[in-house]
């Protein structure tokens, strides 16, 4: 193996734009995490509940519309007490840090491709850990926000509190299946890190 390889000016520009790519999404993660603290530990504070049995009178009796009903409400509380905040905050701040630390992950990969030093011993390490974030992130943030929604329910009238999900927990299996896939990328790594080390010890 040549160690002193180096990429076509094509494939470097190629690789710089995703390592680039990956650090922009990166800050706009980290932004928008920022965003939603301003939101949550501010006031009034908007909450998105979710409701049942609620039906969109405006189009009860439209032409070719066998039912509508609202599935969301979003409502302004003047105050919520803070553990309810940071859980509200969490659901949003997981997936935003599970997105840096995968960004990070492909930024490094960039940058390792590019150096062609793609099987550096750190390399299934950084991978896995992404791996582990998704999956980390994409089954703990809706349970965050689905404990949040309950106490905010909890501090409704009985009257009104009937029409919401007292709790309702939705998890999103794409997180998890990303990262099941990275896991398998990183396993790839470290098997061919392996197999370098055993070529290398051959010449």
């Amino acid at each position: 193996m040549n160690r002193n390889a180096k990429p076509s000016m094509l494939e470097a520009v190629a690789l710089g734009v995703v390592a680039t790519g990956a650090v922009s999404i990166a800050i706009g993660a980290g932004v928008g995490a920022t965003t939603a603290a301003i939101e949550i530990f501010g006031s009034p504070v908007p909450v998105s509940l979710p409701v049942h049995e609620a039906p969109m009178e405006a189009l009860a009796d439209a032409a070719g519309v066998a039912s509508a009903e609202y599935t969301q409400s979003l409502v302004s509380f003047d105050s919520l007490d803070g553990g309810t905040r940071w859980l509200l905050w969490g659901e949003s701040a997981l997936p935003a840090l599970a997105t840096i630390i995968v960004c990070m992950a492909l930024w490094w990969l960039g940058l390792s491709l590019i150096r062609q030093r793609a099987f550096r011993n750190s390399m299934a390490s950084v991978l896995g850990t992404a791996a582990v974030a998704l999956v980390f992130a994409g089954m703990v943030a809706p349970l965050l926000g689905a404990i949040a929604r309950a106490q905010v329910v909890e501090q409704l009238p009985s009257s009104e509190a009937g029409m919401f999900w007292m709790f309702l927990y939705q998890l999103d299996p794409a997180p998890i299946g990303w990262g099941i896939a990275l896991a398998l990328v990183a396993t790839a790594f470290e098997v061919g890190q392996r197999l370098q080390k055993e070529t290398e010890g051959l010449v």
